[in-house]
């Protein structure tokens, strides 16, 4: 793995744990030298991540499409920001130039992205590692929401064990080093 994608919020949410979290996550991407991809705004998490990897002398890659880039306020100061043309080019370059995925806390955006990359590969367009971080139990929800399709019969076990989870940070990546896609196929 060379760069990390991490998809967040362009808010902070109502608690600081959530910024404390960005902070460690960056601390540790530029301490075993990965690179940042995310979505290039300098507002809510977003910002903190990408100030927060920067401060520490990362690389930073921000993607943002033209019409996001006045209302997010783009960064300025990234190693790299692509700006294009939509929404859908958008997330198509970041899971492009990205080694693996991750979600911090975040709200429609978040939860679209890190979807969207789970389904790419349940289909097998990629077979990279996806995880959230599970800040103060942000996530929990979602895991019982997927238990409960596993149990309704709406998505395979070996599908369901692709989202990785962590509390922390290190145990993130650690999860990461050793994931392997599943070999079953959709509809199988």
């Amino acid at each position: 793995m060379q760069r990390i994608c991490v998809y967040c919020a362009s808010n902070s949410g109502i608690r600081d744990v959530f910024a404390e979290a960005a902070r460690d996550l960056a601390t540790l991407l530029v301490e075993q030298e990965y690179e940042l991809v995310y979505g290039g705004g300098s507002t809510g998490i977003m910002g903190v991540l990408a100030d927060a990897v920067l401060r520490l002398g990362g690389t930073v890659h921000g993607v943002m499409p033209e019409l996001l880039l006045k209302k997010e306020v783009g960064h300025a100061s990234l190693t790299e920001l692509h700006v294009v043309d939509s929404m859908h080019e958008r997330k198509s370059k970041m899971a492009a130039m990205s080694d693996a995925f991750i979600a911090l806390p975040g709200g429609f955006g978040t939860l679209e992205e890190i979807s969207e990359i789970l389904t790419w590969g349940q289909l097998r367009v990629h077979e990279k590692p996806v995880g959230v971080l599970n800040v103060d139990g942000y996530f929990d929800s979602l895991f019982a929401f997927l238990d409960n399709a596993v149990a309704e019969g709406f998505l395979r076990e070996e599908n369901r064990k692709m989202l990785c989870c962590a509390e922390d940070p290190a145990a993130l990546l650690e999860q990461f080093k050793t994931y392997r896609a599943p070999s079953v196929d959709k509809w199988s």
